[in-house]
């Protein structure tokens, strides 16, 4: 039986510190703060990041460098036969071409496999534990990267911003719709679902955008995910996660767990960094993952 080594970046939520608890080896995603290099979970966290917002510092994300990644996967296959990558998602950085460029290199070819199945935050973390318990199972490198590919596109995620002002920053919208945006205190309603970062609606109220996520995971799960009968609490996984204001979230949770009873608590972890660069603070998200079945 192989011996798989589980591997994954800072954008699936995943620290250092759990990671080494959980036998999941974690690459640091780095970030140019003021022309100043930061590695996520190394030198930057939560708090600093917010704070860095705050005060309008230039914020910039960027890749792991080649030599990063294929660093780790020598030092993994020094006591492992198989690694299994599983980076955030190819429509929202080139990481992911660039690590499945690096393991068709002769030395990892057959013995590393870079999952390209499109998930960021808390989705993609949710990918990361199936991995490790289809290693733990006795499935092989190139079994758990088919599996994981094959649910790819089972899982869902809405996002309600706080403010207009970093998707203009970041030339998601015209200043002029900001500007617009901002006077008629529209909170957008975005979503993430494959490859893209997309809007999917609008709202005048938080408590109007709350409504607009709820119903949507409701469609989604009624027309994507099996309906919501008796047993969909068995086969779907609820979960959420939030920038900087977790009191704003653990608000919100109460409303999901009241709009979905009977299903276990929604799992609850701050929004990637990588995406936090576009949504500012006080952003709020829920979406939900079909379990995966081996």
């Amino acid at each position: 039986m192989a011996k798989v080594a589980i591997m994954t970046d800072t954008n699936s939520g995943i620290t250092r510190a759990e990671g080494k608890e959980n036998g999941i080896h974690v690459l640091s995603m780095p970030f140019m703060i003021d022309d100043i290099n930061y590695l996520e979970g190394v030198n930057l966290d939560q708090d600093q990041f917010f704070d860095f917002m705050e005060k309008k510092s230039v914020i910039q994300t960027s890749q792991p460098s080649p030599a990063e990644v294929t660093g780790m996967f020598s030092r993994l296959l020094e006591t492992h036969d198989q690694v299994v990558y599983i980076p955030m998602s190819s429509g929202l950085s080139g990481s992911c071409q660039t690590a499945m460029m690096l393991a068709n290199e002769e030395e990892f070819e057959g013995k590393v496999f870079v999952v390209n199945n499109q998930r960021i935050s808390v989705p993609q973390k949710q990918s990361v534990y199936d991995a490790l318990a289809m290693a733990e199972a006795g499935m092989d490198g190139q079994q758990i990267h088919d599996k994981l590919m094959e649910d790819k596109f089972n899982n869902t995620i809405y996002i309600m911003l706080d403010t207009l002002y970093y998707l203009k920053k970041g030339g998601r919208i015209t200043p002029a719709a900001a500007a617009v945006g901002t006077l008629l205190k529209i909170k957008p309603v975005l979503q993430i679902q494959g490859e893209k970062l997309d809007a999917y609606s609008k709202a005048r109220t938080s408590a109007l955008g709350k409504k607009i996520i709820i119903d949507a995971l409701k469609k989604d799960i009624e027309t994507r995910f099996g309906g919501l009968d008796e047993g969909a609490k068995d086969r779907i996984i609820l979960m959420m996660a939030y920038t900087k204001d977790l009191d704003r979230a653990l608000e919100f949770k109460e409303e999901i767990k009241e709009a979905f009873p009977g299903f276990n608590d929604p799992i609850l972890n701050p929004l990637a960094l990588s995406i936090a660069c576009h949504t500012g603070p006080g952003a709020i998200a829920a979406g939900c993952v079909l379990k995966t079945t081996f």
